[in-house]
């Protein structure tokens, strides 16, 4: 999936950007959870810290997209 092409609609985008907005998908999820327990009290920059979970959680999607896709 990460290599090929989507095809919607005689528009082709990457298999990338599927993950990516997965991957926006779940980091949504989790920054409704980390404000809800009160998390972002302990964060100095909320936006640098939002920026960087959202790279971990796709790294993360992206290396279980390769291994299922091997």
């Amino acid at each position: 999936m990460l290599s090929a092409e989507i095809d919607i609609y005689g528009v082709f985008v990457p298999g990338l950007l599927a993950l990516m907005l997965l991957t926006f998908a779940i980091t949504a999820g989790m920054r409704a959870v980390l404000a809800r327990v009160g998390f972002y009290r302990l964060v100095w920059h909320r936006s640098l810290f939002n920026l960087a979970l959202y790279l971990i959680v796709l790294g993360g999607v992206v290396a279980m997209a390769r291994s299922l896709q091997s």
